[in-house]
């Protein structure tokens, strides 16, 4: 695959993705467990539903059931009981009357329609009990009810292999009774930054020196992604260190993800260390930020070689990196959500990169999606992605963009990122 308009030497974004995808492997390992532990985990098994859902004909109203036929010549029945949420009528419903209904019950034997409580009168003045007037009747039988797996039924195909569990799917699977769920293991992820200069939070910082941003934003995305994370913290820029890095990472995890040290600068080691122990299969994107992402292979695992600027680190991470373990996850594709916007401050952009500029995208007055620039675009500059809640996709041919033109744009998927 090729692009024309790539710049010289580096690969088309979406060749590299390709790539990252077919050189990596799900896993394979499955683990039955309680449903209610299975957030993010990814099924194994399709799951069929063993019940009707709802599991028996119920009411959708507070009101009365009753059979419509018997308002023809009437407007009020006696009543014959109550029907509450387990709680149902006992017996078959007596010809002629009615039963207090609640949402939720179990529609007594006999009755085909119920009528809200809005439209009736209750009466208690007959000497032979309670009675029900009927103020406004349905037209057809059936109204207000919810039919026995009107939702799911039993035997359906709820979710199929593949699919990553959600907090709402959690409370669909809990109404089906299913109380384990098979789901492939974890992907472990060894993680780790590289620079002399890199300190941590708390640490008093000398000159030259700057905190270790990157590594904490990768880890949460990995939380997010539910990976196992494995951290090895901080390493120095120091080939010896970095190949007893590699060889534990490499025993440990299935992916190894590291940050910094895969520029061309006299320390940066880590792609020639990777080169020693392993096999880079492709170096340098045709994508802004992030030109220098490397992605090779290790004996035991795959790795991502992030660049060390923070926003890069984001970046990459999130448009190659995330798909490539969503894939060894054994998860199905979950593509971004890209939608038109009008673009309206201007943009600057050298055609022969896919550019991801941060944006804040919000609705105008007249309902239309626009976009803003959080500012300036380097790729240090951390501030541009806490601001953002998309990315502007500017194409690889791009050139400037003045305001008031449509651009794409990439919202930000809470659920990861």
């Amino acid at each position: 695959m090729s692009d024309c308009c790539s710049a010289p030497g580096l690969m088309p974004l979406e060749e590299g993705l390709s790539r990252l995808i077919n050189e990596t492997t799900a896993v394979t390992d499955i683990e039955r467990i309680n449903m209610q532990f299975c957030l993010d985990r990814v099924l194994a098994k399709d799951v069929v539903s063993p019940v009707n859902v709802p599991s028996h004909n119920n009411s959708a109203m507070d009101g009365y059931a009753l059979r419509l036929a018997d308002l023809e010549n009437t407007d009020s029945l006696p009543l014959a009981g109550n029907s509450l949420a387990g709680h149902p009528f006992q017996g078959d419903m007596p010809a002629g009357q009615c039963v207090r209904i609640m949402t939720g019950a179990s529609i007594p034997a006999g009755a085909d329609t119920v009528i809200m409580q809005e439209h009736t009168d209750f009466c208690d003045k007959s000497s032979s009990g309670a009675t029900v007037q009927f103020l406004k009747k349905p037209v057809k039988t059936g109204n207000n009810i919810r039919l026995a797996g009107e939702d799911i039924q039993e035997g359906l195909t709820v979710f199929t292999a593949g699919h990553r569990v959600r907090p709402q799917d959690l409370g669909l699977l809990a109404s089906l009774g299913i109380p384990e769920l098979d789901v492939y293991r974890r992907v472990k992820v060894a993680l780790f930054s590289t620079g002399d200069e890199l300190k941590l939070p708390g640490e008093r910082l000398d000159h030259g020196d700057i905190y270790d941003s990157n590594r904490f934003a990768v880890k949460a995305m990995l939380n997010r992604l539910g990976a196992e994370i494995i951290d090895l913290g901080l390493l120095k820029d120091d080939r010896d260190e970095l190949r007893r890095a590699f060889a534990e990472a490499d025993q440990l995890a299935d992916a190894v993800v590291t940050s910094g040290g895969v520029s061309v600068g006299d320390a940066d080691f880590v792609k020639d260390v990777l080169n020693e122990v392993g096999e880079t299969s492709f170096w340098k994107l045709a994508i802004k930020p992030g030109k220098p992402f490397a992605f090779g292979k290790l004996p035991n695992s795959v790795f991502f070689g992030l660049p060390g600027n923070p926003v890069s680190a984001t970046v990459t991470f999130q448009q190659l990196a995330i798909p490539a373990l969503l894939h060894m996850m054994g998860a199905k594709p979950e593509p971004g959500i890209e939608l038109k916007a009008i673009c309206r401050t201007s943009l600057k952009k050298q055609p022969g990169r896919k550019d991801f500029q941060r944006g804040i995208v919000s609705t105008n007055d007249d309902g239309q999606l626009e976009v803003v620039t959080t500012g300036s675009q380097g790729s240090g500059i951390l501030r541009s992605m806490s601001m953002a809640n998309c990315y502007i996709v500017l194409p690889t041919s791009q050139g400037n963009v003045d305001a008031g033109e449509t651009v794409t744009v990439q919202m930000f998927d809470r659920a990861l990122f």
